[in-house]
């Protein structure tokens, strides 16, 4: 099998290469540009796809044996990712640009041109696995090892897309064990650090960064009530669930602290209110996608469990696929159990025991408590 490896420059990336090349498969290693102006060296464990990581991916293909490459897909990263987390941020909703980088690069533009050049599939580090039904088609699972699982960030991903996926680190009980494989291997990645937050947001700082891009304007800080506690210098830079940082000056009746609700970019406005408010009674999005064969009829209410973040618990819920307020089909979950501090935008992903049935944006949720309560 013709294999196109990509290689970020991390340890995984190339333990995945390393093990497919062991496979007995044709491997070739690229290292995807994705900044015109990419820094020289990272900062600790903030930022990814620097020159130093192209250098990094390059060594661990010398040692590997195998042709390196470098594509420049800057432009595309830069309409497909940085610019929809900007157009997100503007419309009040929290996107997930690692969700959006697996949907439109790794496994939408670099598939493409694999496929395009020949190769047979696209292999990659993340920790999670295909298993193939009893009727050859392929399901993404969770991978051994939940404290890495990373299945939620592929979950994006489709039928056609999962023909082509390899995931050599799918059955690895542990990183430990990965980076112990490294070093073994001769690879000079074997204890370089993870890559953390945005990563073309380098210094970490997304509040100053979106003011930047997007602008900040002062506007007002409201209880759900609607009455004013305070201002603050641009509703963008605020998540829901957000608690640090809202400046009101005065306490809640209660005493209790206050949590970002609600940001209405419109108004640039942000409502705010006590932590119980932020239980999610339901939530639904009309963008929505199978990861393989869809349920045999997904209007009929089915179980199964739904994560709302990378490293959030499944929650045990009741997944429909129903008309919305506009006639289009949107796919809505009841938990068993209130979600915390959803957003529209985050992304949720359903599953069906460790098998990842598919994944939507949340357009719209349902409070659990309502305004008065």
């Amino acid at each position: 099998m013709r294999v196109l490896a990509a290689m970020s420059g991390g340890v995984d990336s190339a333990v995945a290469a390393a093990r497919a090349v062991e496979a007995g498969h044709d491997v070739v290693g690229v290292h995807l540009a994705l900044s015109r102006m990419p820094g020289t060296l990272r900062t600790g464990s903030r930022g990814c796809c620097t020159i130093e990581d192209s250098m990094d991916a390059q060594r661990a293909a010398n040692v590997l044996g195998i042709p390196y490459y470098v594509w420049d897909f800057s432009e595309r990263f830069k309409a497909d990712v940085v610019d929809d987390f900007i157009d997100e941020y503007a419309a009040g909703r929290t996107p997930n640009p690692c969700m959006r980088c697996n949907e439109r690069i790794k496994f939408a533009a670099l598939l493409e041109k694999a496929l395009a050049l020949g190769f047979d599939a696209v292999a990659t580090g993340h920790y999670a696995k295909i298993v193939e039904d009893a009727e050859g088609r392929r399901e993404l699972h969770r991978a051994s090892a939940e404290a890495k699982d990373q299945s939620y960030v592929l979950g994006v991903l489709t039928a056609e897309q999962l023909a082509h996926a390899y995931f050599p680190l799918g059955d690895t009980p542990s990183k430990t064990l990965v980076r112990e494989e490294a070093a073994r291997r001769g690879l000079s990645v074997a204890q370089k650090p993870d890559s953390y937050d945005i990563c073309f947001i380098s210094d970490g700082d997304t509040k100053g960064w979106l003011a930047e891009k997007v602008g900040a304007e002062p506007g007002e800080i409201l209880d759900r009530s609607g009455e004013v506690l305070g201002t603050h210098d641009g509703a963008r830079a605020y998540t829901v669930g957000q608690r640090k940082g809202l400046a009101i000056g005065r306490p809640a009746p209660d005493g209790k602290p206050r949590f970002v609700l609600e940001i209405r970019p419109k108004e640039n406005t942000v409502v705010v209110g006590p932590r119980e408010a932020l239980a999610i009674a339901a939530i639904a999005g009309g963008r929505f996608s199978w990861a393989g064969e869809p349920p045999a009829d997904p209007a009929t209410p089915f179980a199964c469990e739904v994560q709302i973040r990378a490293h959030a618990d499944p929650v045990p819920a009741v997944a429909v696929l129903r008309a919305g307020s506009d006639g289009a089909d949107e796919l809505v979950v009841t938990p068993e159990r209130p979600f915390e501090g959803v957003a529209p935008g985050q992304t949720a992903v359903v599953y069906l025991g460790t098998r990842v049935l598919g994944q939507f944006t949340i357009d719209r949720t349902v409070s659990a408590v309502p305004v008065g309560a």
